[in-house]
C-alpha cells in the first residue's frame, strides 16, 4: 500500500461515508483557488467538513500519515496559497456556514469558517449591526479565507482589516489538538496575542474551525464623490491630495477605464467613461458633518487634477459604480489569464508607484489594468495576457517581479491582503531579512511540528 491509500484508507474509517471525496473530476475543482498561474497537484483525497471535530480527525490521520493537509474555503484567493499538491489531503470548510451567535449587548458574532462575507453582514444588519471588513470578493469570500489572508476590503481604508475584527479563534493545531484562543471581552492581554498571529497565517499554523469577530453598529447611508481624471498618476496624486488634507474617507477606490470596459463588455452597466480613470470617494459622517466632508473630498480630487468631479445625487448610479469596481477582477478574468498583484506603498508613494506600473508594463509590452484601495495605498494591477500566449506569459512574469521590486524599493509591501501563498514567496524573502525569515520559521516549526499544514507555501 502507499502512504496515499494509507491515508485515505484511515479516513474513511473515521469519518461519515459522504464526506470523503476520490473522484478525480471532483478532486480537480478542489485542487487550486483562483491564481490561475500558480501550480497545483491534484490531491489524495478531498473532505468535506461539516465539524470541528471532523477537521481534527483530519488532521490526526495527516499527522499518522505524514501527509500534507491543505485547509480551503471558497476558492477565491489570488495567491495560491490553498493550492493542493500530490497527495495532499484538501479540507473543505464550505459547508461549515452556521452564524452560530450574535451578541447585541457585546457586539460580536460567532461564525463557522464557510460563512460568506457578506451573508454575515446580512445576517447582523438584522440585529443592527455591522461587520466592517469587506473584501472585493465579498459576494463570494468566506470568512475563513479572509482570516487566513488577513483580508481587507473597500472600507478598510478608515475602519481597519480582518485581523482588527476577529476577537478570538478554534483552531485545530498541527499537533491535532482543537483549542480556543483569544477572548470575548473587550480587553485582554493574558498571554501571546496568537488570534493575531494565527490571522494572515494562510493555514500554515492551523486549520481554524470557529471565529469569533467584533461588530460595530450600523452606519448612515454614505455619499459618493466621483472624479475623472487623465492618467492614473494624476489619480494618484489625487489621492495624496486626499490624505495631505486630512481626511480619511470610508472608501477610496481607483478603476482605470480597462477595467469599467471589461465590466461592460461583460454586465452592459454602461459605465465606460470619457476618462483614462475613475476615482471613487465616500464618506459616512452623518449629517452636516458628512456633507462638509464630501465637499472637501471633492475639492481634493479637484486639486489633484481631476477633469471632471461632483458628489453623486443618485445613489443607485453610485452603488452601480462600486459593484463595477467588485466585478473588475471576474470581468478582465474573462478576457484571458490574469496575473494579479497586491502590492502596498506609502500614500505619498501612490503616484510615483502608479507610474513605475504604466512604465514597466509599456516595457514589457504587457496589458495593465489597475484597480486599487487607494485610500490606503494598497495597488492591484492586474496582468491581462491572451490565452496560449507563452511569450506575453513570460513578458507578463517579469513585469510581475519589477513590480514587487519597485514596490519595495519605495517603502512597501509585497502583499497587501491576498497573501503570500505561492506567487510571492521570492518578494517575502526580499522584504524581510534573513534573521526574520528565521524567526518565521521556527515559529512555524512550533506550532506544525510535523510539517504538515500546508507546506511549500509562504515561505
Amino acid at each position: 500500500m502507499t502512504v496515499t491509500t494509507d491515508v485515505v484508507g484511515t479516513l474513511g474509517g473515521v469519518l461519515p461515508a459522504d464526506r470523503l471525496v476520490t473522484d478525480p473530476d471532483v478532486l480537480a475543482s478542489y485542487a487550486h483557488d483562483e491564481a490561475e498561474w500558480a501550480p497545483w497537484e491534484l490531491p489524495a483525497a478531498v473532505v468535506r467538513a461539516r465539524t470541528a471535530e471532523e477537521v481534527q480527525a483530519v488532521v490526526l490521520a495527516c499527522i499518522e500519515h505524514r501527509v500534507p493537509v491543505i485547509a480551503r474555503g471558497a476558492g477565491t484567493g489570488l495567491s495560491g496559497g490553498a493550492n493542493a499538491t500530490a497527495g495532499a489531503v484538501v479540507v473543505a470548510l464550505e459547508a461549515m456556514d452556521a452564524v452560530l451567535e450574535v451578541d447585541e449587548l457585546e457586539r460580536f458574532a460567532v461564525v463557522q469558517p464557510g460563512v460568506v462575507n457578506d451573508d454575515l453582514r446580512a445576517r447582523v444588519a438584522e440585529h443592527g449591526l455591522w461587520y466592517p471588513p469587506d473584501p472585493a470578493s465579498s459576494p463570494w469570500s468566506t470568512i475563513g479565507g479572509n482570516v487566513a489572508t488577513n483580508a481587507g476590503g473597500v472600507c478598510c481604508v478608515k475602519y481597519g482589516v480582518t485581523r482588527d475584527y476577529v476577537m478570538g479563534l478554534q483552531v485545530v493545531t498541527g499537533t491535532g489538538e482543537l483549542v480556543r484562543i483569544g477572548r470575548r471581552t473587550a480587553k485582554g492581554v493574558a498571554g501571546y496575542d496568537l488570534t493575531g498571529l494565527l490571522v494572515g497565517s494562510e493555514g500554515t499554523l492551523g486549520i481554524v474551525t470557529e471565529v469569533t469577530v467584533k461588530l460595530r453598529p450600523l452606519r448612515d447611508p454614505e455619499r459618493t464623490v466621483a472624479g475623472y481624471f487623465d492618467s492614473v498618476v494624476a489619480a494618484g496624486e489625487a489621492v495624496t491630495a486626499v490624505a495631505a488634507a486630512g481626511l480619511t474617507p470610508s472608501a477610496l477606490e481607483l478603476v482605470d477605464r480597462h477595467c469599467l470596459a471589461a465590466v461592460d463588455a461583460w454586465k452592459n452597466m454602461g459605465l465606460s467613461a470619457d476618462a483614462e480613470v475613475v476615482l471613487l470617494g465616500r464618506v459616512d459622517t452623518p449629517g452636516a458633518a458628512g456633507d462638509a466632508e464630501a465637499q472637501a473630498l471633492l475639492a481634493a480630487f479637484e486639486a489633484g487634477g481631476a477633469s471632471w468631479a461632483a458628489v453623486s445625487t443618485d445613489a443607485e448610479e453610485a452603488d452601480a459604480l462600486f459593484s463595477a469596481r467588485r466585478l473588475a477582477y471576474p470581468a478582465l478574468e474573462r478576457l484571458g489569464p490574469l496575473l494579479t498583484e497586491d502590492v502596498c506603498v506609502p500614500k505619498a508613494a501612490v503616484p510615483a508607484m502608479l507610474a513605475r506600473i504604466e512604465a514597466i508594463g509599456a516595457a514589457h509590452d504587457v496589458l495593465i489594468a489597475n484597480i486599487a484601495h487607494a485610500g490606503d495605498g494598497n495597488l492591484h494591477p492586474l496582468l491581462s495576457t491572451p490565452a496560449g500566449d507563452d511569450a506575453a506569459r513570460d513578458r507578463a512574469l517579469a513585469a510581475f517581479h519589477e513590480i514587487i521590486a519597485a514596490a519595495l524599493e519605495m517603502g512597501g509591501t509585497v502583499t497587501g491582503e491576498h497573501g503570500v501563498g505561492l506567487l510571492k514567496r521570492d518578494g517575502l524573502a526580499a522584504e524581510v531579512s534573513p534573521a526574520v525569515l528565521d524567526i518565521h520559521r521556527a515559529v512555524k516549526a512550533a506550532l506544525d511540528p510535523h510539517g504538515i499544514l500546508n507546506p511549500g507555501k509562504v515561505f
